[in-house]
């Protein structure tokens, strides 16, 4: 049976080591150049070495991003970045600009090379036209409906890799000028500004200065804004279709989206390649991604294709949890956590693990570093704090919203 790989995102080193102990089976990250998020944390040179030396000694693989489209001054810095890179042996870089690729052919011929869905493949022919050109996988475009995925499959040898879960974007592949248009940020050199997102109105020429709402709610209108991709509930459908990863969307959310997205994801492939004749989807799965900060989830364009619609006028996030802390030990009597938002004795909390582990307690025995009793655990501190059996060093804490 095809095995896809579940490839997780990962904003700096902490999230990197969320997305391993949580079942990622590769990471994606970022540099400090050249990449298509460049308000993500990303990696510099050492920390990439840290990266790389991670992930090989947990069995890994890890890709680069260097997926921006590049403007003729950027050539020789690139030749320079890769020289620097070379000897790091990423497991592939992830391009977009034909030029990018070509370079990294010319400075490190042997790199593994993935194509970004910016290039915005959709057929058997485009596949194989960057086989020829070097490319080890293609990862689709989005657009594509399962169909269309099966009949690439059928023609072409070449790794297939789809998005899953994520933030999805109004243009086509992502592709969008209306960031550089309106701020000057381009959202195809990774400072997109999302004024997608943003309130708008409409202003009628002869009105001047009259503005009338576009399907507008209390909160404001939305004309422009996606959905959010969620297709855990289609995992066979993809592994049947031959899909050889299944990418997460995410290298700007937080450590806790990375946790809570990958567990479940993790779990629901895990249950289906173990059994697929018995495989049955839980709900509970799509009860913990409702979990994380999102907005509406669609199953964007894998059963209809270009008229799919996957914008929505009220498509602002939905968040019902906080993330409250990172377990950094565990220890019989407790254990010690870092607190990322301020949470009180008495509380309610839940810690989550992979597996699709968790357990809700109550705080107790709050304790400084310095051995205190605070009346609070505040965002940036370290505290020592009774946690229940069964959580592990690298879980997660987080509370309810009222």
């Amino acid at each position: 049976m095809n095995r896809p790989e579940l490839l997780v995102p990962a904003g700096n080193l902490e999230k990197l080591e969320t997305a391993i102990h949580f079942g990622a089976d590769a990471i994606y990250i970022g540099g400090k150049q050249f990449g298509l998020r460049a308000h993500a944390g990303n990696f510099d040179l050492e920390e990439l070495r840290a990266a790389r030396e991670l992930t090989r000694e947990r069995q890994k693989d890890l890709y680069l991003t260097l997926n921006a489209y590049l403007r003729p001054s950027e050539t020789e810095g690139l030749e320079g970045y890769l020289e620097e890179l070379r000897p790091l042996e990423m497991d592939a870089y992830i391009v977009s600009d034909p030029g990018v690729l070509a370079a990294v052919r010319r400075v490190d011929p042997h790199r593994v090379i993935h194509l970004s869905t910016q290039a915005n493949t959709t057929s058997p022919g485009a596949v194989r036209f960057w086989q020829e050109a070097g490319v080890r996988r293609v990862n689709l475009a989005r657009e594509l409906n399962l169909e269309e995925i099966r009949h690439i499959r059928s023609e072409s040898d070449a790794e297939l890799e789809v998005f899953v879960h994520g933030a999805m974007c109004v243009a086509y592949s992502g592709r969008c000028l209306l960031s550089a248009a309106l701020t000057g940020r381009s959202a195809n050199r990774g400072s997109c500004a999302h004024p997608c997102r943003w309130k708008y109105h409409l202003m009628e020429e002869t009105r001047p200065g009259e503005f009338f709402p576009v399907a507008e709610d209390q909160k404001g209108a939305y004309l422009l804004n996606s959905r959010d991709l969620c297709l855990v509930g289609f995992l066979p459908d993809l592994v049947k279709a031959g899909v050889n990863s299944l990418k997460i969307e995410g290298r700007m959310k937080s450590r806790y989206y990375i946790a809570a997205v990958t567990r479940v994801y993790r779990t629901a492939l895990d249950h289906y390649l173990e059994d697929p004749a018995h495989y049955r989807f839980d709900p509970f799965w799509q009860e913990e991604l409702e979990k994380v900060s999102h907005r509406p989830y669609d199953q964007g364009f894998l059963f209809s294709g270009d008229d799919s619609r996957i914008h929505d006028a009220d498509s602002h996030y939905r968040r019902s949890h906080d993330y409250v802390g990172d377990v950094l030990k565990t220890e019989p009597d407790g254990g010690t956590v870092r607190v990322r938002n301020r949470f009180f004795p008495g509380e309610m909390l839940e810690a989550i693990g992979p597996g699709m582990r968790q357990s809700f307690f109550r705080v107790e025995g709050l304790r400084s570093e310095e051995g205190e009793r605070p009346p609070a655990a505040q965002p940036n501190a370290v505290v020592r704090m009774s946690l229940p059996s069964g959580v592990g060093d690298g879980d997660l804490l987080r509370r309810k919203r009222n």
